[in-house]
């Protein structure tokens, strides 16, 4: 779905949500807000980089330093435990064993799974799956996590609990902006954006905590 006339700002700290019907143009912005996309027309800021202007190369330099994605699907290796499913961006990063591990080791006692590292994908639930991915996504300490659809896959108790981990990771720093097609999970962030055949139609202030101090983080 293509983009019409797109004017946002993103405040650092700000916990968003990006709600709309399949087809609106929510995965199209997230998108290009991770570097995954670029804009055919118009700028991109990511703290004073054009990202419009940058290489494949520069595009993904500035996601291994900034951003930290989580997916509905969890996306994790099978037969890789959840310290090895963690420690993988790590990997690519070229971080040393010992120096992974221990970061690993801090991410997943983060999201409450301190004593699971070595249990696979198989022998977690679901939510516990998510809270794998989660760890996976902040241990390499990501200024903007990007959710999509992160309870999708969830009932609603192991949903409720995602997000109480979302909003806690939100108060100790970190940007966090989800998309979502379930009111009651967007009721956690501190401001919702509606999207519709790819126009921004309404950004309102959500029902979460109160909204952080000017100072913006990412402009579209």
């Amino acid at each position: 779905m293509a983009l019409k006339n797109l004017d946002i700002d993103i405040v650092a700290g700000e916990f968003t949500a990006i709600m709309g019907p399949s087809g609106s143009g929510k995965s199209t912005a997230m998108n290009i807000i991770g570097c995954l996309d670029t804009p055919t027309s118009g700028q991109y800021l990511l703290s004073g980089a054009h990202v419009e202007t940058l290489s494949r190369d520069e595009r993904a330099r500035l996601r291994r330093r900034f951003f930290g994605f989580v997916f509905q699907g969890f996306n994790l290796l099978a037969r890789t435990s959840a310290l090895e499913n963690v420690e993988l961006p790590l990997v690519y990063r070229g971080d040393a064993v010992a120096v992974r591990r221990a970061k690993a080791t801090r991410a997943l006692a983060s999201v409450g799974l301190a004593g699971w590292e070595s249990h696979t994908p198989g022998e977690l639930s679901g939510g516990q799956q998510q809270r794998v991915a989660i760890a996976r996504a902040i241990v390499t300490e990501p200024a903007i996590l990007l959710a999509d659809e992160p309870t999708g896959n969830l009932d609603s108790q192991r949903g409720r609990e995602i997000m109480d981990l979302l909003v806690g990771l939100n108060q100790r720093g970190i940007t966090i902006l989800m998309v979502t097609h379930e009111p009651d999970m967007a009721l956690y962030a501190r401001r919702v954006l509606h999207f519709r055949d790819g126009v921004l139609v309404a950004d309102q202030n959500g029902q979460g905590s109160a909204a952080p101090p000017a100072g913006h983080e990412a402009s579209a």
